[in-house]
């Protein structure tokens, strides 16, 4: 028997060590690519390669089968995680040069989305103006002249519809792939093997939820009487927040926003246990358009010592476009919120303790969403939130939003179902071109937009061209509900969120678990109930005076939470970069890196003034 334990031990050592190392060599790989340079992309796809063939080796697989013969206590629990993961990637040695076939394909891609020329033709000039696909998005959002509006909607399409083709080719194969595995289609293998659901299951869900918010649509219609123009696509969010997000722009200064997310994370009681932390937080050529965390090195342990993990996440800022500043504080909630996720696991397999696969997407998001709903809360503005004068953030400006978009925020849902349903027809369609793929765009952008005039949207969302992200914008529909539930039982617990210090403790009796267990049971074990969608549509469907009634209510209940004070301790090794270039780091406190990285925006800012 000791010896079949030994045997056990041996092969568990063997698949962390293989797996940690393969996996690493790809995330620092790739984190290279994204963040704009492409000469390492051969390199990438050979890592990718590699940790493809690991997960899909049948021998390691069969060998975890066996030990499981008369495997007990902790080695039994071992060898089911590692069964657990291995029966997600199960893949034929004939798959395996298809598999490479897409992941070369979308290389391609993505170096071509990283060299491609942004921007839109000036109405006034009739010049070509320089513009990346995040500014364009934000000047429809925040500029007054509407025929610039317009040129950027256009400059915006013109970027959504160029890479329909490749698409294309991308859903033949992936289908090709998971046919050949027994599914229905893509989307049906990566929906099953992310959230262990059927699409019907998920749809149904996201059925129910259409039709009992779609009478948003009505109110909008009604309301252009009022407004001319409301619904065309560059001109909706402009009309109902433009000037709300004009009028917090100097509440939410981006070169505030590392010190107030680490007095907000630290007030939480969040422990990165030692990790190492990289943020890439500002806008450049070649630079992947969209905020996302990785971990080039999972939380391992080795001789019952605990070894931490690294995450490197990013963002997008344009320095000072307005509403860019919002956008970022979102967004480093959001990964800050990933990052204290998986580096916070404590299951000794790591592939329990990575963010593919068996871990559920639906789960992961629920985190990083949940402490970016916090960050946009009233009360954090009304806490965290000054101009450069001190000033607090006035919680007239928050009803005035309120009263602004009330029209729309049934809607708020309505992206991240279009994108689902829009990947689902594409997977489903039988004979796929170009032209219906522009054609299903337009007609599914309609139904969860309804705008005035076509649109192509749906087409410039990144997550599709790669494999990993594709088939899983579900994700943060499911989390949205979840993150709604949870916040619904913190309020009834506790009475308030922000820098409540329990709060982090009792997310880590979560994040503990890695990829144990499902979405559903990972709900139970948060708040001791299933998941229901009623208080994401509760939220949403509140009139306005409900929502400026309750913002008042809880900024009060914060009166008597005493606020962060002392240094910013987050238990964590931070390295502030821009490219391959370290900006700061917080060797001698978060503080004195803050104050570092609050320089350097300033002097590249500068800089930019100057250029322009």
């Amino acid at each position: 028997m000791e010896k079949k334990m030994q045997k056990t031990q041996k092969l568990l050592d063997e698949l962390n060590e293989t797996m940690l190392a393969r996996h690493t060599a790809y995330e620092n790989l790739f984190w290279t690519s994204y963040m704009g340079d492409s000469s390492v992309d051969d390199e990438m796809v050979a890592a990718q390669v590699a940790v493809d063939s690991f997960r899909a080796d049948r021998a390691l697989s069969e060998r975890v089968d066996a030990a499981l013969i008369d495997a007990k206590d902790e080695s039994r629990e071992a060898l089911l995680d590692w069964q657990k993961f291995f029966s997600c990637y199960q893949t034929p040695e004939e798959l395996m040069e298809l598999r490479k076939e897409v992941l070369d394909l979308e290389a391609a891609i993505q170096k071509e989305r990283g060299s491609r020329t942004e921007g839109f033709t000036n109405p006034h000039t009739g010049d070509f103006v320089e513009a990346s696909r995040s500014k364009m998005r934000m000047m429809m959002s925040t500029e007054k002249d509407e025929s610039l509006r317009k040129a950027c909607f256009e400059g915006v399409e013109t970027l959504a519809v160029g890479q329909a083709g490749s698409l294309v080719e991308l859903v033949r194969l992936r289908n090709k792939f998971a046919k050949a595995l027994g599914y229905e289609d893509f989307y049906a293998y990566k929906l099953f093997i992310g959230e262990g659901m059927q699409k019907k299951e998920l749809f149904s869900l996201f059925d129910e939820i259409y039709e009992r918010t779609k009478y948003a649509f009505d109110d909008l219609r009604a309301l252009e009487s009022e407004k001319p123009g409301l619904n065309k696509p560059w001109n909706r969010d402009y009309m109902l927040a433009g000037d709300i997000t004009k009028k917090q722009d100097p509440y939410l200064r981006f070169e505030e926003a590392l010190m107030r997310w680490g007095r907000s994370f630290a007030a939480l009681g969040i422990d990165y246990q030692n990790a190492l932390l990289k943020l890439d937080l500002v806008e450049r050529k070649g630079k992947y358009d969209n905020g996302f965390c990785h971990w080039p090195t999972l939380v391992h342990f080795k001789d019952g010592a605990r070894f931490p993990g690294a995450s490197n996440f990013t963002c997008n800022v344009i320095l000072g476009q307005v509403g860019s500043g919002a956008r970022a504080y979102t967004t480093l909630f959001h990964e800050g919120g990933h990052a204290a996720h998986l580096t916070n696991v404590e299951t000794r397999q790591v592939c329990m303790n990575h963010e593919y696969a068996p871990l559920s997407v639906a789960w992961a998001e629920t985190h990083s969403m949940f402490l970016d709903a916090m960050q946009t809360s009233p009360e954090w503005m009304a806490r965290y939130a000054t101009d450069a004068d001190g000033n607090p953030y006035p919680l007239s400006l928050y009803e005035e939003e309120v009263h602004s978009t009330a029209v729309s925020r049934p809607l708020r849902l309505m992206g991240i179902m279009m994108v689902s349903d829009f990947e689902r027809q594409l997977y489903e369609a039988d004979s796929l071109t170009e032209d219906r793929v522009l054609e299903m765009a337009r007609r599914v952008t309609h139904k969860y937009f309804e705008h005035s005039v076509d649109s192509h949207y749906v087409l410039q969302i990144p997550h599709m061209y790669s494999w990993e992200s594709a088939a899983y914008y579900h994700g943060y529909g499911l989390a949205q509900l979840a993150v709604a539930h949870w916040r619904s039982y913190f309020y009834e617990k506790y009475g308030y969120i922000v820098d409540n210090a329990a709060v982090g403790p009792e997310m880590y009796e979560v994040w503990k678990h890695g990829a144990r267990h499902s979405f559903y049971n990972s709900m139970i074990i948060a708040t001791g109930e299933p998941l229901s969608a009623e208080p994401y549509i509760a939220s949403v469907t509140a009139s306005a005076d409900e929502l400026c009634n309750l913002a008042q209510e809880r900024i009060a209940v914060l009166d008597a939470v005493p606020e962060q004070s002392g240094l910013v301790e987050l238990n964590a090794r931070i390295q502030m970069v821009h490219g391959k270039e370290v900006i700061a780091d917080n060797s001698l406190g978060f503080e004195v890196m803050a104050a570092a990285y609050k320089s350097w925006l300033q002097g590249l800012k500068s800089a930019d003034e100057k250029a322009a």
